[in-house]
């Protein structure tokens, strides 16, 4: 479960738990990333699967390149028996998902919106500070508007000298008045926040996506799952269904193995490369591949079939201070090679050549720079 024991907790800096999907074989390599990028602990994998608990922001989730997609995990348990038990009962067995222990869906509602709140407050402050010039003149507003302060700070100095004792006095005489008065603000305060949490999470909306493999895919169809699921939300939250723009989507895996509940962190596949223009070779695979290579800084690294340069992209973006080449005999891969490195703006990082690899002997080898794309 994503749930802590000891109560709600306030967000990522008491450790959020999640998981992540990765290509067959890729499990041990999401596992050293997640540790070493993220500091991840309590590391597990299952099939497909790898689960961590990690402090870490948006920002640095996001720079994961083994992961296909992240996820904020809610609930983990053992799969459903649908061997023996009719399909009345597994349907209910569905529904305790949400109805058994609604704390850990409120947890981990928490803390996404505590991790999409704390990236939207740095995004804010980075386009603050990206304007030298209106900081300056704010700060010049700043200084005036101090300066004038002190100086009316100076002219009622005395009038407040000879107010002090007064108002000590009726201060003192006040004083239970004052408590009494500050407790109830504080209540009401206090109602007022409950009552505004309960509205927000009343006027979230969802959408349930579910997948089924195994036995259970045999017995019951995703969309099934699905609508029992969201039912069985709305009923317990209030929440509101929304197939097309949900402010919150629902991921869900029943399987053989394992039922797993997440909250899609992002909205875009992690595997998703903004800077790949033309996808070839898959990202994580290609990240993977590079990874074995151990390269170091000031390392001359050589792709002999580089296709659409693929890793070395990524290979370029994870380890920058490096000397890379790429070579293919095929034009069509080299133009969209090239292609790649300018949408990436990686075109002064990597050199591309044609040459065959094909050939015994130096002489059989044909090599032309690729430059500008021609």
């Amino acid at each position: 479960m994503a749930a802590v024991p000891g109560g709600r907790r306030s967000g990522p800096a008491a450790g959020a738990r999640f998981f992540c999907t990765a290509g067959r074989g890729l499990e041990p390599f999401l596992m050293r990333e997640v540790r070493s990028r993220l500091a991840a602990t309590q590391v597990e994998y299952i099939s497909g699967k790898v689960f961590f608990t990690t402090c870490s922001d948006l920002n640095m989730l996001k720079k994961l390149k083994s992961a296909e997609r992240l996820f904020l995990l809610i609930k983990k348990q053992l799969p459903f028996n649908v061997s023996s038990v009719s399909k009345g009962k597994i349907f209910n067995e569905m529904q305790r998902l949400t109805n058994d222990d609604p704390e850990s869906w409120l947890n981990a509602i928490s803390i996404w919106k505590n991790l999409l709140e704390l990236d939207a407050k740095k995004v804010k402050l980075s386009q603050k500070n990206a304007n030298p010039l209106k900081r300056k003149v704010g700060e010049n507003d700043i200084i005036a508007k101090k300066l004038k302060t002190a100086q009316m700070q100076e002219i009622q100095e005395n009038k407040e000298c000879q107010m002090e004792k007064q108002i000590e006095e009726e201060t003192l005489e006040q004083g239970n008045f004052t408590t009494k008065r500050d407790k109830s603000q504080e209540e009401l305060q206090n109602d007022v926040a409950e009552a505004v949490d309960t509205q927000k999470q009343n006027d979230l909306t969802f959408r349930v996506s579910c997948r089924c493999s195994g036995a259970i895919a045999k017995t019951f169809t995703a969309q099934e799952v699905g609508r029992v699921i969201g039912i069985a939300l709305m009923k317990q939250f209030g929440w509101k269904a929304d197939l097309r723009n949900p402010n919150l989507e629902i991921f869900i895996h029943l399987s053989d193995i394992y039922c797993v509940v997440g909250i899609p962190v992002f909205r875009v596949p992690l595997a998703s490369r903004a800077y790949i223009k033309t996808a070839g070779l898959r990202s994580t695979i290609a990240w993977a591949m590079a990874s074995l290579a151990e390269i170091k800084a000031g390392a001359v690294v050589l792709d002999p079939m580089c296709g659409l340069g693929t890793i070395l992209l990524e290979a370029a973006k994870e380890w920058p201070d490096v000397y890379y080449m790429g070579a293919d005999v095929s034009d069509s891969q080299l133009l969209g090679a090239c292609d790649n490195l300018k949408a990436a703006g990686l075109k002064d990082k990597i050199e591309l050549l044609k040459a065959s690899v094909i050939g015994q002997s130096p002489k059989a080898i044909e090599i032309k720079t690729i430059t500008n794309g021609t």
